[in-house]
């Protein structure tokens, strides 16, 4: 039986390989996620109205529409007149990203972690490298990829903007699987 402790540096290995791969699809290959966010033509005068009013960092929608409300005919007029949106706000202030990269590289090794446990509850140290490879490969593709759709149903995020980001889980995925396929401990004889 294989334990966690023995899979430390495949869960860190591959939670540095997930990043390093995340970096250079964001940063260096600006083309792939360029154009997922746009701004509003009229950026300052948007920014100036959500100020004039009371938000503070949340999820809001445009219009506002509750269960009790959404067939009346005022939310039914905002809906057909538009805009129709949900817009995340955050805290004022610099956006740095020190504390988002450790974040993520946090969510990264965690999701590294919860696949090295399926893989040591499902797996045995005789196992071939291309099996390791397959459960690894697909719990981690999973909890990198299947997050992203709901936002292409429920909150209306472009489908190719979800597609791109299913396609990054699938590297992220290949990665993870990949470098635990290498590391696997053998069998003792």
């Amino acid at each position: 039986m294989i334990s966690l402790v023995q899979l430390w540096l495949p869960i860190l290995l591959s939670a540095i390989g997930v990043f390093i791969a995340s970096s250079v699809l964001h940063m260096m290959l600006k083309f792939w996620h360029l154009k997922d966010n746009k701004g509003f033509a009229n950026e300052d005068e948007v920014a100036a109205a959500i100020r004039k009013g009371t938000s503070k960092p949340g999820i809001y929608m445009l219009p506002y529409c509750t269960m009790e409300n959404a067939k009346s005919p005022e939310v039914k007029r905002k809906l057909a007149e538009g805009p129709v949106g949900i817009m995340f706000l955050r805290g004022s202030g610099s956006t740095g990203m020190g504390l988002t990269l450790v974040q993520w590289f946090v969510f990264i090794l965690i999701v590294s972690l919860f696949a090295a446990y399926v893989a040591t509850t499902t797996l045995t140290a005789a196992t071939v490298d291309m099996q390791v490879f397959r459960v690894v490969g697909i719990v981690s593709f999973m909890a990198y990829a299947f997050g992203v759709v709901p936002y292409g149903i429920w909150w209306g995020q472009p489908w190719n903007a979800v597609f791109k980001d299913v396609v990054d889980g699938l590297i992220y995925g290949l990665i993870t699987g990949a470098l635990f396929a290498w590391l696997w401990p053998a069998a003792a004889n």
